[in-house]
């Protein structure tokens, strides 16, 4: 460790990797589904608690969130946003720096592929197995290891430091925008999602969609006299296929070039016909449509329903009976950070400095709450955390505790020195 103070040496010792598998293993227990994470807010404020944080919760109603202008859209129902926040520091001061992380989960998926339970916990080899424990409660308790050094060992901040916990990123983000209506923004954030502890500035967006194709029935006999829906959506992928190669070929900023495909377009469910010796007179897709950097959701929108619009104008029978889109769930805006703003690279020296070696910065094909943050919370936000990103919503999901520990020592210099 080179260029720390006393100050920050001491912040770095009083990580505890011992009480990190504990908390961890804790939060890892509970089945945090998106629209039930109540009880693991209660667990992480408790844990805040215990660490010696100002901890306050704040359950945001639904309903209301649902009018804001900005919602970004759900998936599951829920009648609350359960919001946690624990603070150290001088309120004070105008000075603010947040880590923050969602603590709700996909489901385990179909159990025989793992190797043990996905919602019991288990250490093996400093690995922790379980649904959740990379995506991303491994990157919640290292913001809790971070803020509980920063306590232990004493440390002066010259502002206020907040550890935020939400819901619902996994369907849309609506938990971080009730965080930020009640008040949790301004500053600088890390979010720590899984990155591999580099450095995500760029984070692509993506909206989903139904596409609903009408055909005409005739007896498979006689398909002839028909029109099948499911032929009638080729067209459609064709010309979706080729707006993704354009709008993929057309990206500048490098660190997005660098994912291969940044914007990805996929269908991913379809469903058609009701018989199988009856031409299919009815077709609907459900798909995701990326949103590039410097895109509004709104522009992708547009965009995606031009390109479907011109696919129907060149065929004979979709002129006549065009496919209608649909936006459905939640929509993740894209979002940016330079890598030479204050915040990218006041990281960077950081982790340079407490494990010896610069961090990348990478663009991600991917959502994250990163985005509200920066459009409505007015926050410059990065990702950097523990994990493989490859292994979120995979069977055997782990992270290796010691990255989660090193994570925390670089969370808890990097608040002294984004406070001093």
């Amino acid at each position: 460790m080179k260029n720390l103070t006393p100050a920050e040496l001491a912040a770095v010792g009083a990580v505890d990797r011992d009480r990190i598998a504990a908390d961890l293993a804790a939060v890892v227990a509970h089945p945090s589904l998106t629209g039930s994470e109540g009880e693991v807010q209660t667990e992480m404020a408790l844990r805040m608690t215990t660490a010696g944080l100002e901890v306050e919760r704040v359950d945001v109603a639904a309903a209301d969130l649902a009018s804001d202008p900005d919602f970004p859209g759900v998936e599951v129902a829920r009648d609350s946003h359960p919001v946690v926040a624990g603070r150290i520091g001088d309120g004070e001061s105008g000075r603010r720096a947040i880590v923050a992380g969602h603590v709700d989960v996909v489901g385990g998926g179909d159990e025989l592929q793992w190797t043990s339970p996905p919602f019991e916990p288990r250490i093996a080899d400093g690995l922790l197995f379980g649904r959740g424990a990379c995506d991303m409660k491994a990157g919640v308790i290292a913001g809790l290891a971070a803020m509980r050094a920063l306590v232990e060992s004493e440390a002066e901040l010259g502002g206020e430091a907040i550890l935020l916990t939400v819901p619902g990123e996994e369907d849309g983000g609506a938990g971080m925008l009730a965080a930020i209506r009640a008040g949790y923004a301004g500053g600088v954030a890390v979010i720590t999602e899984p990155t591999d502890l580099q450095i995500v500035t760029a984070q692509a967006g993506a909206i989903t969609f139904t596409l609903t194709i009408e055909g005409r029935s005739a007896h498979a006999a006689f398909r002839r006299e028909g029109v099948s829906a499911v032929e009638k959506l080729w067209p459609v992928m064709r010309a979706l296929e080729a707006n993704e190669r354009d709008r993929n070929e057309a990206e500048i900023l490098r660190s997005m070039r660098e994912t291969g495909l940044p914007y990805p377009t996929s269908i991913g469910r379809v469903s058609a016909g009701e018989w199988s010796s009856t031409v299919p007179d009815r077709l609907v897709a459900e798909g995701r449509y990326g949103v590039r950097i410097g895109q509004t959701v709104a522009e992708a929108e547009a965009e995606l329903r031009a390109v479907v619009s011109e696919a129907c104008a060149a065929d004979e029978w979709l002129r006549d009976h065009p496919a209608t889109v649909e936006i459905t769930g939640g929509r993740f805006a894209s979002a940016s950070v330079a890598n030479d703003h204050p915040l990218s690279w006041g990281l960077a020296e950081t982790a340079r400095d407490v494990l010896g070696k610069l961090p990348d910065f990478l663009g991600v094909p991917y959502g994250a709450d990163a985005r509200l943050l920066i459009d409505h919370g007015a926050t410059p936000t990065v990702l950097y955390g523990p994990g493989d990103p490859n292994l979120a919503h995979a069977p055997d999901e782990h992270v290796a505790l010691e990255d989660v520990a090193r994570c925390a020592r670089v969370l808890a210099v990097w608040l002294m020195r984004a406070l001093a």
